[in-house]
């Protein structure tokens, strides 16, 4: 889908109410009553809102799971709002270096990340709820460590229960950032970010990056990792 499209810019938007055509790509599971538009006060403008089962509320890119994204920048940015009680997962369709197609699992229910050759489970470790949260994930970061490298970013599911308000890609790690912080203030990676895809000045935001070190930092459990995992 991205493929061919210009991707040597700041950003690429993947997900945004602004944009009508961005929206009708996606595949959207659970009916009218638990995935659906709404205008949020806080942050001036329409998101979208997943109630209900993970197992059955979700929304998916691209629709049909045959194809690919052809997405190439290294960090997938998600502007995510998770109510404090609820559970928030996303899969990722990786293509590594080999050509493979690997899956990253990240997901609040997990307690400890492991990996088999195809499919990595990862928790969501320190996940700030009930308020508006730039989600940066480290494809490369992640994918060096548990596969063979980052090639391409192909498929993104989002499952219940979440707030979204914007999905990106993004080509630059954030400056000043070490690779064991999770939380970075806003005028390093927001500088990044093009004034369209920012928040308001006056919302009451974090920014956190997830990557292979930052899990170390907060001592996760490391489950079972295939032998043939990583480089």
């Amino acid at each position: 889908m991205f493929k061919n499209k210009y991707q040597g810019g700041a950003v690429v938007e993947v997900f945004s109410l602004q944009a009508k055509d961005l929206v009708a790509k996606w595949k959207l599971c659970g009916g009218q009553s638990a995935i659906y538009k709404e205008f949020n006060k806080e942050v001036k403008g329409f998101v979208y809102c997943l109630d209900g089962s993970s197992q059955t509320v979700k929304m998916q890119l691209p629709e049909n799971g045959k194809m690919s994204l052809g997405l190439l920048q290294r960090f997938l940015v998600l502007q995510v709002n998770i109510p404090q009680s609820s559970h928030f997962s996303t899969e990722l369709v990786i293509t590594d270096l080999e050509h493979q197609k690997r899956r990253l699992h990240l997901s609040t229910v997990h307690k400890e990340l492991s990996a088999t050759l195809l499919h990595a489970k990862l928790p969501f470790v320190g996940l700030k709820r009930n308020t508006w949260c730039t989600l940066c994930i480290d494809l490369a970061s992640l994918t060096s460590e548990l596969f063979k490298g980052f090639m391409t970013l192909d498929g993104i599911t989002l499952f219940a229960t979440c707030k979204v308000r914007r999905i990106f890609t993004m080509k630059t790690e954030p400056p000043g950032m070490l690779d064991d912080e999770m939380f970075v203030s806003g005028a390093g990676l927001m500088d990044l970010i093009p004034r369209g895809c920012q928040y308001p000045p006056e919302v009451n935001q974090v920014t956190q990056v997830l990557n292979i070190e930052s899990l170390r930092k907060t001592k996760v459990k490391m489950g079972p990792v295939s032998s043939d995992c990583g480089r």
